[in-house]
């Protein structure tokens, strides 16, 4: 995926030290490798201008692994003979910033990102050094390609998902690329114009910068500790707060 002109005159004009964060990109297609992924080519955009600014990025393409089903952290535990989800998980700790990319499928994101989603949920529990939630501190975005309507729709179930877990979500953190209505070309396919979409492209770029510019913040600052630790709130007295007066 090659970068415009402009995008690259950004990377080079950039007065920000990015060089300390890292990104993993799971990519949610149906497809495993080394078949196409229109997704993964939407995808590497956002990483070659993080990896132009000193992003250490990471691409997994999910499928390619055998992720168990589940919500708890390591699903061997549970009964399952193969979970490779623990070392993706470790991954996914090690980074500041998250990307899911989907496919779109019947107006909603792939069967994988959800698999994807039930499992980041399974780890949400664990705390941080700081005695808050694991994500707390971490960014997330979402990339979503499709010949079909629901870039909006995937969005919002996605960036929905990655908050109510933990992550901050930066100001205009999707982007998306659609053909027209029914079969059709998809993103990397001749013709489609899916890589020159001047839409998709403002959009992925504004949606890279904002997320490593929170990245970049978080690590400075975090999110402040008052009023969201776990062990402050489990270690209150339980029996305090006034019963509701109910009347007719």
């Amino acid at each position: 995926m090659k970068l415009s002109s402009f995008q690259q005159h950004l990377n080079i004009n950039n007065p920000y030290d990015f060089s300390a964060l890292k990104a993993v990109l799971i990519n949610c297609t149906l497809k495993k490798s080394p078949e196409l992924s229109h997704t993964e080519g939407l995808m590497k955009m956002s990483q070659r201008i993080m990896e132009a600014n000193g992003v250490e990025t990471t691409m997994v393409r999910a499928v390619d692994h055998d992720i168990a089903y589940g919500v708890y952290p390591d699903m061997k535990e549970h009964g399952w003979a193969n979970d490779e989800w623990p070392s993706l998980q470790a991954k996914v700790m090690n980074a500041n910033i998250l990307v899911l990319g989907t496919p779109i499928w019947l107006g909603e994101k792939s069967s994988i990102a959800s698999k994807i989603i039930e499992r980041l949920y399974g780890y949400s529990g664990n705390l941080n050094d700081k005695g808050q939630y694991a994500y707390y501190g971490k960014v997330g975005g979402c990339l979503v390609t499709g010949n079909e309507d629901g870039i909006k729709h995937c969005a919002m179930s996605i960036l929905y998902a990655l908050q109510h877990l933990g992550y901050t979500i930066p100001p205009q953190a999707d982007a998306g690329w659609i053909g027209e209505a029914g079969p059709g070309p998809s993103y990397l396919d001749k013709g489609s114009t899916g890589p020159t979409n001047d839409f998709t492209n403002r959009n992925t770029t504004f949606m890279t910068w904002n997320l490593m510019h929170l990245a970049k913040i978080l690590t400075t600052t975090g999110i402040p500790t008052y009023g969201n630790q776990r062990d402050k709130w489990d270690a209150q007295p339980k029996n305090d707060h006034p019963n509701p007066e109910y009347r007719n």
